[in-house]
């Protein structure tokens, strides 16, 4: 799997695999492995086509 850009110096907000997602005026934080927002809001049906 191709690594987009990895971080070393957040480790302590989301202990888990995770992506930062932006659309419009919002923001979340999705885990990879469970696809549930950790953190911020997202438009349900934006949030499907993020996990598809």
């Amino acid at each position: 799997m191709p690594v987009i850009s990895m971080f070393y110096y957040d480790n302590k907000a989301h202990k888990l695999p995770h992506i930062h997602i932006e659309y419009a005026e919002f923001n979340a934080v999705v885990s990879i492995p469970e696809a549930t927002v950790l953190a911020g809001k997202f438009p349900k049906e934006k949030l499907k086509l993020v996990i598809a």
